[in-house]
């Protein structure tokens, strides 16, 4: 049996689901994803992406915490765009980039989900990550260029769809082509430099592996993937079903760049020491090269603010924290004038370090003529320096009670008992945030 054949009938018949560990982080990671759509939904792309689902993607499908429908190729595309619109969501270090910002849109895209079970729902967004992780990791192995997530998300969302959409290993063997084929390999580092609505590829990787796995089921030929089966990339998926990459995903403490947060931890750990944020002369920050191409000083979108590490930084030593507010409102003078201070220099021994860890440390310069200096610091919610599943929730909290209400407490409960329940109880708590 070819390393391909064995991924394809490990999509089709393998229990994704073998263990409690498992059921719990998959439940995590579903808890965080809907928190951060939830918190999303505040955000001017949030608004472009509905008027184009339900306008371009005409469907019967609801949309994810939005009014209206679309077809399933529009809710992926919409549910994708809206987690991605707010950079709080989980993300895997050897990829890059993120998988479940398409899944869980890519699921809640098919009809098929109405009749799937609690457990389903949670063991099909486990194979997702399994199958995109591993296609991120292939396609940066053996591609020079830094592509968004989408290219290879998209992988994981046709993998999870032509499971539930039962289709056979041909035509699975060809959606995992055709989503390789169409996701969009776009230019992660133009992302970086200009920070627009673009974001990370997801909105249109969700909408892809959809579109593939329905493409396929349709007799559309789209093979090989040449991901999952070029003999290169073998040793990457010869642990299919062994390790666990759900395990090794991280998720975020604070709504930016995973590059910026070991630059905030490094500010935060020095702030009792400043006495008043004015205080404060001159900011430091030494990182790792890509983090220091998060240059934008006084961001005037969101977006700009979710890829500035001056923005970052002076939000967490001006406020104490980094929330969703800090990227939304960014008018506040003190930030402003804080984020003017700050400088970026780059280490060699932290660019050595990345993409596999990434790590910042920060001097303060006082008016007193002290200089507080950081240790170096990793940002938290890593699988070795895990949020703790009280400050999970109550990340979540903080972005989905403003949103939902009272809502947001049977939410997280159903998705916390989620595989005794059918998957109807979830889907009908991730509707419009106007609907009780």
């Amino acid at each position: 049996m070819t390393p391909s054949t064995a991924t394809l009938d490990w999509i089709l018949d393998a229990d994704p689901l073998p263990d409690a560990d498992l059921v719990a982080q998959a439940k995590r990671c579903l808890l965080d994803l809907a928190g951060v759509a939830a918190g999303a939904t505040r955000t001017d792309l949030a608004g472009h992406a509905r008027r184009f689902a339900m306008s371009q993607h005409g469907g019967d499908r609801p949309l994810l915490f939005a009014d209206g429908r679309a077809s399933p190729s529009g809710v992926a595309l919409h549910g994708a765009w809206l987690i991605d619109a707010l950079d709080a969501h989980d993300g895997q270090v050897l990829t890059k980039g993120h998988a479940g910002v398409a899944l869980l849109p890519g699921l809640l895209a098919l009809p098929e989900v109405e009749g799937l079970s609690g457990r389903d729902v949670l063991g099909l967004l486990t194979l997702g990550y399994e199958i995109a992780t591993r296609a991120g990791i292939a396609l940066h192995a053996v591609s020079p260029d830094y592509h968004t997530s989408g290219a290879w998300n998209a992988l994981g969302v046709a993998a999870m769809a032509g499971r539930l959409m039962g289709l056979d290993a041909e035509r699975l063997h060809h959606a995992l082509g055709i989503a390789e084929f169409y996701g969009p390999r776009s230019q992660m580092m133009r992302c970086i430099d200009h920070p627009t609505m673009l974001k990370d590829g997801s909105g249109w990787g969700a909408m892809t592996g959809v579109s593939a796995a329905l493409l396929a089921r349709d007799g559309f030929t789209g093979a090989p993937a040449l991901t999952v089966t070029d003999p290169v990339v073998d040793e990457i998926w010869a642990d299919l079903g062994h390790r666990w990459y759900l395990h090794e995903q991280y998720f975020k403490a604070y709504p930016v760049c995973r590059w910026a947060q070991p630059a905030v931890e490094a500010v935060l750990s020095l702030r009792e020491g400043i006495g008043a944020p004015c205080d404060v002369t001159r900011i430091e920050i030494i990182t790792f090269h890509e983090a220091r191409r998060l240059h934008v000083i006084h961001p005037s979108s969101t977006e700009q603010a979710q890829y500035s590490l001056p923005w970052s930084v002076a939000s967490a030593l001006g406020r104490g924290t980094l929330d969703a507010e800090a990227v939304t409102l960014l008018e506040a003078p003190d930030l402003r004038d804080l984020a003017s201070r700050v400088e970026i220099h780059e280490r060699e021994a932290f660019n050595a370090r990345f993409p596999a860890e990434r790590w910042a440390s920060a001097r303060l310069h006082l008016a007193d003529g002290r200089v507080l200096e950081s240790e170096p610091c990793e940002a938290r919610g890593n699988p070795h320096n895990p949020l703790s599943d009280a400050e999970l929730t109550a990340k979540y909290r903080a972005l989905a009670e403003p949103i939902l209400g009272p809502r947001a407490e049977r939410l997280r409960e159903t998705i916390m008992t989620l595989e005794d329940r059918p998957a109807g109880d979830l889907l009908a708590l991730l509707r419009s945030p106007r609907c009780s």
